[in-house]
């Protein structure tokens, strides 16, 4: 009797094991860049592990092996419910998400990390309310490193060697900042780089240094021109369907959350910011010629530019947000 006992309550806990591990909720995740990049390796999948600790396993996220359309559509994906989860680059669907073109505007700030956190804080404080991401649940706004100019032709450093050249760009502030620089901007993913660069399509690209290596644009791209302070910078969002993130539990929601938002833009910023440094240096190595803005070029970008900020405020003023307080603090949040 005393075994018989002793196996029931063993295959009771086995079964309810069983049960648990049954109600554990699987979530798809889109991804379209490379499996190796360090965004996919050192972010994600971290972060994926995360979910699943702080959820104490009831959720797991499963990256998908391809992803389900366009970069600039995985809004849309996510929105329709096609994927669970999702990230982009807000930029790849110009006017779309407007207010969050501020994190994007010429010399907002050299450290991803400070920047990425300084973007979540402040469209959680001012810019949420107008409801731009209303339609998926926001896990996570971030920027990568400050965006710089690579280019195959010659060393940049001045206004006039730019003139005339076809940059790609993600959109956004960028493809403003290219024609204010008098290039012709090209707007494709950066997924496209290396065939556009290769192919003699685009002389160069717009994007932050650690891209580099990441698309294997080293030998092909020679000429980098670093302008203190970040000549633009990129915006990024991850996502969750907002139905299937409402199906969750309280307490799963708010584990999920805990690990996302800011934490998410602290792990992401300080690998870009790690990356950023390695692969400058690696860069040198490899015999690339980096040229950091002087002085007077820093004067020229500044006044080319200038005109784009002030047409973003003006494109902003009936958001019914307070846009000069945001920038404001964002500016001083990131210095």
């Amino acid at each position: 009797m005393k075994k018989v006992l002793q196996l029931g309550i063993t295959l009771t806990l086995a079964l309810g094991s069983l049960a648990a591990q049954a109600e554990a909720t699987r979530l798809t995740m889109s991804s379209w860049l490379p499996s190796g990049h360090p965004l996919v390796t050192d972010v994600f999948k971290p972060w994926i592990d995360d979910v699943k600790t702080a959820t104490q396993g009831r959720v797991e996220i499963v990256l998908l092996p391809a992803p389900l359309g366009h970069p600039k559509m995985h809004y849309d994906i996510v929105r329709d419910g096609q994927a669970d989860i999702a990230y982009s680059v807000s930029g790849y669907t110009p006017g779309r998400f407007k207010l969050t073109e501020m994190f994007e505007l010429p010399f907002s700030g050299d450290s991803a990390e400070a920047t990425s956190v300084a973007a979540w804080t402040v469209y959680q404080k001012y810019f949420a309310k107008a409801g731009e991401y209303k339609d998926v649940q926001l896990l996570g706004l971030f920027t990568n490193g400050a965006g710089q100019l690579h280019n195959s032709q010659h060393a940049v450093r001045r206004m006039a060697d730019v003139d005339g050249m076809k940059l790609r760009v993600a959109g956004g502030a960028a493809k403003d900042i290219v024609e204010a620089l008098g290039a012709v901007p090209l707007q494709k993913p950066v997924s496209s780089s290396y065939e556009l660069i290769s192919n003699g399509v685009a002389d160069g690209t717009l994007f932050p240094v650690e891209s580099v290596l990441s698309f294997n644009l080293q030998d092909i791209t020679r000429y980098t021109t670093s302008v203190p302070g970040g000549l633009f910078n990129t915006t990024l969002f991850l996502a969750m369907n907002k139905e299937r993130f409402s199906s969750l539990s309280a307490e799963d929601q708010a584990a999920i959350m805990a690990v996302s938002g800011e934490a998410f833009s602290h792990r992401s910023g300080r690998m870009f910011d790690l990356r950023e440094a390695e692969v400058t240096q690696a860069l040198r190595k490899n015999g690339n010629e980096i040229d950091v803005a002087d002085a007077a070029f820093v004067d020229e970008i500044r006044t080319a530019t200038a005109p784009i900020t002030q047409e973003w405020l003006d494109d902003v003023k009936d958001k019914g947000v307070d846009v000069e307080a945001a920038m404001v603090e964002y500016l001083e949040l990131v210095h």
